[in-house]
């Protein structure tokens, strides 16, 4: 099927509150475009240098996700125009956000890393971590950054009892950091599920997948 049919037959099937984000990592920008010609304006990138050159060849009404981890000295780069990044792990990497945000008056919107799986190869907090941050003087007195939810990755397994378990965790810590009144909490986003499990992932309580080999293909490594 095309890219335009791909991305039908999913939204098709997705309840309205879920966003699917389309992961266009190393794909072309006529791929993207193809996404984009059916409405789609969500895009996911996980390498800054590849999302920098996107943002600046394809249409500015474009909603840049970034995805995958992210290096503080990295942040400036997109600072000017990330609408999410996905993958905070740590109270530093929200100082640097906030301050390169607050260089372009902008108040980055982020989603806090949390470790699900057991692999060591995936990145995250713990959720003691997290509620730490949460509640932080620190976090308190950056205003140019939200904390607008969680985001986690299952471990790459095809039992999936495993990866409902780990999902349902998420939403747990989610439901956990959401009570907490501080300034900068404003938990509304489970960022969880892609392209093998965003179905079990919804059941689970996601309302942002993550798609890229269902919508583009296998990816090009």
């Amino acid at each position: 099927m095309s890219i335009k049919q791909n991305l039908q037959n999913i939204k098709s099937q997705l309840p309205q509150h879920v966003t699917l984000v389309a992961v266009s990592k190393t794909k072309p920008n006529s791929d993207i475009m193809e996404a984009y010609d059916t409405g789609h304006r969500v895009f996911g990138e996980n390498k800054i240098q590849e999302m920098v050159e996107k943002y600046e060849q394809l249409p500015k009404d474009i909603e840049w996700h970034m995805i995958g981890h992210l290096q503080r000295n990295k942040v400036k780069y997109m600072a000017h125009f990330v609408s999410l990044i996905h993958g905070v792990d740590s109270i530093k990497l929200l100082e640097e956000i906030n301050k390169q945000a607050m260089k372009h008056n902008r108040i980055i919107e982020c989603l806090l890393q949390i470790k699900i799986a057991k692999e060591d190869s995936k990145f995250g907090m713990t959720e003691s971590e997290a509620t730490d941050i949460i509640q932080s003087k620190e976090l308190s007195e950056l205003k140019h950054v939200k904390i607008k939810g969680v985001m986690g990755m299952a471990t790459f397994t095809d039992d999936k009892n495993i990866i409902k378990k780990e999902f349902l965790y998420l939403k747990k810590i989610f439901e956990t950091l959401k009570k907490y009144n501080a300034q900068n909490n404003e938990m509304e986003k489970i960022s969880m599920g892609m392209s093998e499990d965003y179905q079990l992932a919804i059941e689970c309580g996601s309302n942002m997948i993550r798609v890229g080999s269902n919508i583009f293909g296998s990816r090009n490594y």
